[in-house]
């Protein structure tokens, strides 16, 4: 269930983790009042971070792409799962060794970063790495397939389904990786979010004692900052709203939830729970019939604080998440991004 913090919750960390479409921008427009925020909280002496699955781009691209938004970034301060798929293979292989890369500018700048050499000849490669590349060959996919079949490691920079474009969500390098596992008839190590390899890449990188990680999405995001045992933020301006937290077991389920970036600067009250009904602020809800009912007034942070955990209690005790189709948040229309 969600958890109590008495004083904003930034105050309790000093790294903040931040994911990118859906929570800093949504396609080529930053939220409104995120650079601000940002500012703040760098004010205020704490490491910030920005962590991307997307292993197409390099930390210089994505920290160009965050200042022309107006967002204050350098390339340090951006953490990707091609550089944490480059630690995980630098560790198990050493320094020099080759590895046959499926992917595009962001992988083999962070594999030469790391000291290894990536090539196009699986002539001595002792392992594979593939991020999204959008100049991905087949047959050069079907060369990779056949060798992770006959033995050769597979290091996955990330297993997201889905990928979000000018033309809406399209298929994400998870496809990909799925593609050649099934083939291969093996397991990928993945390391983006939600496997610890990224999120530990970036408080290695970036710095900190007690970081904090903020996302929009519950597969990546929230359950990565469980994987490696940190607090999490949910905000509502990406792909997150009522329907997916309503079927969210516990290794989704965010530890604070806010309807956008301003929650980290405000105090987060936990709803009070009396049986199946739970409580805060002026709002009370509980399921019934299967459907979850939220009366009251108050805030909108309580409001969604309520359902959640109304939705959650009746997960955990029935099996079936509740139904949501006629129930109407309050505030603003939904935003919608991805990551």
């Amino acid at each position: 269930m969600l958890e109590e913090c008495r004083t904003p919750i930034v105050q309790a960390h000093d790294l903040v983790m931040f994911d990118l479409d859906g929570v800093v921008y949504v396609g080529t427009d930053a939220i409104e009042g995120v650079a601000e925020k940002v500012d703040r909280i760098r004010a205020s002496g704490r490491h910030v971070a920005f962590v991307t699955n997307n292993a197409a781009r390099t930390p210089d691209q994505v920290s160009e792409k965050l200042v022309g938004m107006g967002v204050h970034a350098e390339p340090a301060d951006v953490v990707t799962s091609a550089q944490a798929a480059a630690r995980v293979l630098a560790d198990a292989l050493g320094e020099g060794a080759k590895i046959l890369m499926l992917g595009g500018d962001g992988l083999r700048a962070a594999l030469l970063e790391a000291g290894l050499e990536p090539v196009e000849d699986p002539d001595g490669a002792v392992a594979v790495a593939s991020g999204y590349g959008p100049d991905v060959r087949w047959r050069d996919i079907m060369r990779v397939a056949s060798l992770v079949r006959d033995g050769l490691p597979y290091v996955a920079s990330n297993a997201d389904m889905t990928i979000p474009t000018a033309y809406g969500l399209a298929p994400g390098h998870g496809v990909l990786v799925q593609t050649i596992t099934g083939f291969a008839g093996v397991e990928a190590t993945v390391a983006g979010k939600p496997e610890k390899p990224l999120m530990e890449e970036t408080v290695l990188r970036v710095g900190g004692d007690r970081p904090i990680m903020v996302g929009d999405r519950l597969d990546t995001d929230i359950e990565g900052a469980h994987a490696i045992g940190v607090p999490s933020l949910l905000v509502l301006t990406g792909v997150t709203w009522l329907e997916e937290l309503a079927t969210a077991g516990t290794q989704l389920r965010p530890t604070y939830i806010s309807p956008d970036l301003a929650g980290l600067f405000e105090p987060h009250p936990a709803p009070e729970v009396d049986g199946a009904r739970a409580e805060l602020g002026g709002w009370s809800g509980t399921v019934v019939d299967g459907r979850l009912e939220v009366d009251g007034a108050g805030s909108d942070a309580d409001w969604w604080r309520v359902a959640a955990t109304a939705c959650w209690l009746h997960l955990d005790e029935v099996g079936q998440p509740a139904d949501v189709t006629d129930t109407v948040p309050p505030g603003p229309v939904r935003r919608l991004g991805a990551e």
